[in-house]
């Protein structure tokens, strides 16, 4: 009896100690409110600091994917000069990534697509965002929302690293026939790692 009841206690232990790790593998740093993510790009690095007190939301959902290692090796596949650096979506093979559920569109938080903001693609649906996200690399205000139309939510803003942004938004692009996408990198721009930084 005893045994079985030392079994039993190991296997509650076991299970315990592995939701502890899940959970500390998923910590999006919830109580803090301008977390900051580092990107290890191919062509250098870029810091981002993020604003949980505007789009909590989309916050929440972006850090999902960074602490899970969801944008590790994948590549900036939409590049326009003064425009947008979009990526999180494909890998170096351009196979497209699954995506959890969509978030919610939080454009009307009064952050706008300026220069150096980060924020979140989406389709024609306001509330379709998921995985990808992009770089405002000119002053695109023609993307926040107006009185009869959603916009696309900035969630943060480069406090470090716009210099690589800037010579990603300058590489040379194509129109991509596996893709039958235009604008695409000749030569591929990498996110080797997307890191939540500590506290």
């Amino acid at each position: 009896m005893f045994a079985r009841l030392n079994a039993i206690i190991a296997v509650v232990a076991i299970v315990l100690i592995s939701l502890s790790h899940a959970q500390a593998a998923v910590d999006i740093q919830p109580d803090t409110l301008y977390p900051k993510v580092a990107f290890d790009t191919s062509m250098g690095k870029i810091v981002v600091e993020l604003d949980r007190t505007r789009a909590p939301r989309t916050v929440d959902n972006f850090l999902t994917y960074v602490v899970k290692g969801e944008y590790n090796n994948t590549i900036f596949h939409r590049v326009i000069a003064e425009f947008v650096v979009q990526g999180g979506g494909l890998t170096p093979a351009l196979a497209e990534l699954p995506s959890t559920d969509a978030v919610v569109n939080e454009s009307g938080n009064g952050l706008s697509n300026g220069l150096g903001t980060i924020a979140m693609a989406r389709d024609n649906d306001p509330h379709s965002a998921t995985r990808q996200f992009y770089f405002n690399v000119g002053d695109n205000k023609k993307l926040d929302p107006s009185k009869r139309r959603w916009g696309y939510t900035v969630f943060g803003e480069v406090v470090e690293g716009m210099d690589v942004l800037e010579a990603i938004s300058l590489v040379p692009t194509e129109h991509n026939k596996t893709l039958n996408w235009p604008d695409v990198p000749v030569n591929q721009v990498i996110l080797n790692k997307a890191t939540l930084l500590a506290r």
